[in-house]
């Protein structure tokens, strides 16, 4: 009996693992949001990393964060690296800047795991000074992040991070503090 269970274990394992190994090998997380501030205004507030940080939800989740810029700190060439309890550590980079249109950046983890991905600002104007402002990331997806995919839905952790941050961007645009 024990030994029949072993092996019907070990197959829905193996079923598991072969499913796994059938998962797209990138992933995409975006979400957007109507700024009601123009896009000039809002553009300053993603390219400049230092004003960035005024909103970015990340900082807000670990007060113990510790953070370094480099000595450019908007466009191109601007990094900022950290490291904190709850948000681990690694490092951003712009990498690309068309004002007020958009910006790129590389995105490099360390820690809790290894990952390196590309993020995308899209600013579009809409409407009366408002900017519809979309954030995106994308990166691959080794193996084993195939597998915890499986049981953590990337796009909703993610994406509600885009969500809060995009709120926080909209409350900072327009004078208030971030939630």
């Amino acid at each position: 009996m024990i030994k029949t269970i072993a092996l019907v274990l070990l197959a829905a394992l193996a079923l598991l693992l072969a499913y796994a190994a059938t998962r797209p090998d990138t992933f995409r997380v975006e979400r957007s949001r109507v700024i009601t501030a123009p896009p000039e205004r809002v553009y300053g507030l993603i390219h400049d990393l230092r004003q960035f940080n005024t909103w970015n939800p990340y900082e807000r989740k670990d007060p113990a964060i510790q953070g370094e810029y480099s000595a450019t700190t908007a466009g191109p060439g601007a990094r900022y690296a950290w490291q904190g309890d709850k948000v681990g550590t690694g490092s951003m980079e712009i990498v690309e800047a068309s004002a007020p249109h958009r910006v790129g950046m590389k995105l490099d983890f360390v820690k809790p795991f290894e990952a390196h991905n590309q993020v995308e600002f899209t600013l579009q104007p809409e409407g009366a000074g408002a900017t519809r402002v979309t954030w995106a990331m994308q990166g691959p997806v080794p193996y084993l992040a195939k597998i915890a995919h499986l049981f953590f839905n990337m796009d909703r952790m993610v994406g509600q991070d885009f969500e809060d941050g995009l709120a926080n961007l909209q409350a900072v645009a327009l004078g208030k503090p971030a939630a």
